[in-house]
């Protein structure tokens, strides 16, 4: 991999909210992973391991990666991104929402969309029970293990 395809790669996740990047390619294997204060780059052709120096990630990026988390801790159950995608209430634009605040679910019930990879996965209730908060926008990018829904 060349080396201008490889600080585009890390270009890439500083600036974004993705924490874990991995390629593989023909000529070997590449991993950028963003951590607390670090980025770490780990790139192995064939069997060999190289690490990279540490680079910083950007400054605003820590903050807000630890801020909103104590804020969202609502009371209840929190149903939990099982990834990282685009966020959307409703099966198309225009369509009416799967739950709203106030809603009754049941387990196993679709509760909204994440668009990962131009594919669409149906997000299930884990919890029966009624709908307290909705803790995401339509169309918002959501993380790994970020609450979506609280259920009471």
């Amino acid at each position: 991999m060349d080396l201008r395809k490889l600080k585009t790669l890390i270009d890439l996740v500083s600036e974004s909210n993705v924490s874990e990047l991995e390629i593989t390619e023909a000529e070997g294997k590449v991993r950028i992973v963003k951590g607390g204060g670090a980025m770490q780059q780990v790139m192995a052709p064939s069997s060999v391991t190289m690490a990279a120096p540490a680079i910083a990630a950007t400054p605003a990026a820590a903050p807000q990666a630890a801020g909103p988390a104590p804020a969202e801790a609502p009371a209840g159950h929190s149903v939990k991104s099982p990834m990282v995608g685009t966020f959307y209430r409703a099966p198309s634009p225009g369509a009416k929402s799967f739950v709203e605040v106030g809603s009754q679910v049941k387990e196993g019930e679709t509760i909204c969309i994440i668009e990962a990879m131009k594919i669409l996965n149906e997000i299930e209730a884990d919890k029966s029970g009624t709908v307290t908060r909705i803790l995401c926008e339509n169309g918002q990018a959501v993380e790994y293990g970020q609450p979506l829904f609280v259920i009471e």
